[in-house]
């Protein structure tokens, strides 16, 4: 950014923002309407056509290209996001993640919570072994435990558990157990791919590993995770009633998403990913009259700022790169579908599911997203990957990130209960709220309904007519 007015940069990324509005939400009134699909697909599309590595890099009537920044996230050797950008991005990450956290069943996220654990273990293990064995099958490492073939590997484990709530959310099927579970192992599946990134890091830059140095990692990272949200579960209550004093109607939407940003940025200072931190802060706080409350004020942040994100990831794309290694690219994205509804949707059937259910759970556990390109993007700055590789995770984290809400869509439409053994929740009037603070204003106001019909004075009643 040296040299560069920062008026200059403030007027690009304004620029930059409106765009990616209108065309974020053209592209989602195209495919909801025309295509019948989630508006999540359109703005991803949206954001591959107007990218740096397409429109955006066009100089049009002698203008500088709108999205080919010379200071960019990814790589500093090719054009690519902007810092600026990718922030905005980010913090759209993180009103998702809160929204999604606000919007989940407290006691079905606990109630699901180990098999959640047992689907996140299987939808890492397999996708990890399989991602590593073909990078040394195509000959890009002479053996699996080369850190080529493990970053590899670390990217076919992540879940953008971003982009599966999105299209979750859009059906109406968050507080489902199908629902629940995927949302929870989505995030034990990020504590699980700091560990291995973090293995993958030191064998890269040290040749070995220190085990004592590894669990420092792992317990700062999963006791932040249990910390955080046991403490917001904690004191929801006194945080629900002190964010409802003030008299400002704007001011408990502004506190609680003052409190989601602030957990993103420790959960980042622990490890973990902000979008976690996130999450964490809506989840304690669900099922509070604060959440009820502030739910249509967020829906108003939420349409504007979501959709920069998933525009920005479709940014990404650069179809330049993975011209040489098409066929490679093309089997690990094959592998990486196959790996997830296996590994994550077998477990499925062990803890309760059934076919239906684990092929739902598989499913939501597909779609790659922002984890998996942070993880690419950091085996690319630190040279361990090329960037014919780092088109490789981009073609699989596209392909999957495509092909997921799709078949999510198919495999919800029949609404047949995926348990073997149906929850009592899972009545159709029930599991479809759009927050769970729902059903305890439902009841408040049928009591006082039902106490104004009593204290209605009686008419009257009039003689009875005689023939």
């Amino acid at each position: 950014m040296e040299g560069e007015d920062l008026v200059h940069i403030i007027t690009r990324v304004v620029l930059q923002v409106g765009i990616i509005l209108i065309a974020a939400k053209i592209a989602g009134e195209i495919s909801e309407r025309y295509l019948r699909v989630p508006p999540v697909l359109g703005e991803l599309g949206a954001g591959v056509i107007i990218g740096p590595f397409a429109l955006g890099g066009i100089a049009f009537f002698g203008l500088d290209p709108i999205f080919a920044d010379a200071t960019h996230v990814i790589s500093p050797d090719t054009p690519g996001i902007s810092t600026e950008l990718w922030s905005v991005a980010q913090i759209a990450s993180v009103v998702l993640l809160f929204a999604v956290g606000l919007e989940t069943d407290l006691r079905q996220f606990l109630r699901f919570a180990l098999p959640a654990s047992v689907v996140a273990l299987g939808g890492v293990v397999l996708p990890f072994g399989l991602g590593a064995g073909a990078t040394v099958w195509f000959g890009y490492a002479e053996v699996w435990t080369d850190p080529t073939a493990l970053f590899m590997g670390s990217v076919m484990t992540a879940t953008s558990v971003g982009i599966t709530a999105r299209v979750m959310r859009d059906l109406g099927r968050m507080r489902e157990p199908e629902g629940v579970t995927i949302i929870a192992a989505a995030v034990v599946d990020d504590v699980l791919g700091i560990l291995i990134l973090a293995i993958v890091v030191a064998m890269a830059e040290t040749g070995a590993v220190e085990i004592g140095e590894l669990g420092v990692v792992v317990a700062k990272a999963l006791g932040f995770w249990l910390a955080l949200t046991g403490l917001v579960i904690v004191l929801s209550g006194y945080i629900s009633r002190a964010l409802g004093w003030f008299r400002d109607s704007g001011a408990p939407l502004a506190l609680a998403l003052g409190l989601a940003l602030l957990g993103a940025g420790l959960a980042e200072s622990f490890g973990l990913a902000m979008i976690i931190g996130a999450y964490s802060v809506g989840l304690g706080l669900a099922g509070t009259p604060l959440a009820s409350r502030i739910h249509e004020r967020l829906m108003g942040v939420y349409q504007f700022l979501v959709p920069v994100f998933f525009v920005v990831m479709g940014m990404l794309f650069d179809l330049t790169q993975i011209s040489g290694v098409l066929g490679f690219g093309l089997a690990l994205s094959a592998l990486a579908i196959v790996s997830k509804v296996l590994g994550a949707g077998g477990p499925a059937l062990v803890v309760g599911f059934n076919g239906r259910g684990a092929w739902r759970i598989g499913l939501g556990m597909l779609p790659r997203g922002e984890v998996a390109l942070i993880i690419a993007g950091i085996g690319l700055s630190r040279g361990v990957i090329g960037h014919d590789l780092f088109g490789v995770a981009l073609l699989m984290t596209m392909i999957t990130t495509v092909v997921a809400p799709v078949l999510l869509v198919s495999a919800f439409r029949s609404g047949r209960t995926g348990r073997r053994q149906p929850l009592v929740e899972e009545g159709d009037d029930d599991t479809r709220q759009p927050l769970p603070g729902v059903e305890l204003t439902q009841e408040i106001s049928r009591e006082m309904a039902e106490e104004a019909m009593r204290r209605r004075p009686s008419r009257p009643r009039e003689p009875a007519q005689l023939d």
